[in-house]
């Protein structure tokens, strides 16, 4: 596993914006795996930066969601494959017709679970998979304890999740669903790089134990431990409770440039 530790998130979102515009050049209809939340968003405002000057060529590229809420409207304004129309795909001239997403709205919410896992696999698989973490380890909405070698399915939010996400749905908890479908942890290794993006001190102790501590399911991101091709970039709040985190700024200075992340 690769650490980066960057000064801040706007240097994370261009390190890694590069990374996929650098793999976009070498494979113009690679398929990007893309998260929801607050902190990929300097990634897709750093990507749409390069778009817009010409640096890269996104109109073959391809994009693949990491989670849904169960029951939810695709039209929905907080769906996420509602959300992340508006920050990824319009912004980056991307239409619905190359997006790949699972069907919340399935009245078989298994085999919609199962549909895309081979759905995945028929695309030819995630070239580049973008995750956030959790202040509990957690990746995707893969939560402690979740079996490291899982496939997309069903989980159910806890009580502290749907009152985080309540701020989404105009504060009222009530709206928020009770079930999402995910890709499993066994799903989201089988992309060719993993690169997890961990901003703030409070994501320091995830990333101390992702990083450093034993392969465990009490933390789900520590099975990045098991791929070939994993980096975290973290700034310097996340990256506070590293041990080692001397010798990973030292590796990073002194990579050869041409190698990226």
């Amino acid at each position: 596993m690769e650490v980066v530790i960057v000064p801040d998130v706007a240097a994370g979102g261009e390190l890694i914006a590069e990374a996929m515009a650098r793999l976009l050049r070498r494979k113009p209809d690679a398929l990007l795996g893309v998260a929801t939340g607050s902190t990929p968003l300097p990634v897709y405002r750093a990507l749409t930066a390069k778009v817009r000057a010409g640096d890269v060529d996104i109109s073959r590229a391809r994009i693949a969601q990491l989670d849904e809420y169960v029951g939810l409207p695709a039209e929905h304004p907080e769906s996420y494959r509602s959300v992340l129309r508006r920050e990824v795909l319009e912004p980056l001239g991307i239409g619905m017709e190359a997006f790949l997403g699972p069907d919340g709205t399935a009245e078989d919410v298994q085999a919609a679970c199962e549909a895309y896992d081979t759905g995945l696999a028929r695309a030819g698989g995630v070239d580049l998979q973008l995750l956030g973490i959790g202040t509990d380890g957690h990746i995707g909405f893969n939560e402690p304890c979740s079996s490291l070698a899982s496939r997309t399915r069903i989980k159910t939010l806890t009580e502290q999740t749907r009152a985080d996400n309540a701020r989404f749905f105009d504060g009222d908890v009530d709206q928020v669903p009770h079930h999402v479908i995910t890709q499993g942890i066994g799903t989201i290794l089988e992309a060719r790089h993993l690169v997890l993006l961990a901003t703030g001190e409070g994501k320091a102790d995830a990333v101390a134990a992702t990083v450093e501590g034993p392969l465990a399911a009490v933390c789900p991101a520590s099975a990045l431990q098991l791929h070939p091709h994993a980096t975290v970039v973290a700034d310097e709040a996340a990256a506070s409770k590293l041990k080692l985190a001397d010798y990973f700024r030292y590796t990073f200075v002194n990579k050869p440039e041409w190698q990226g992340i």
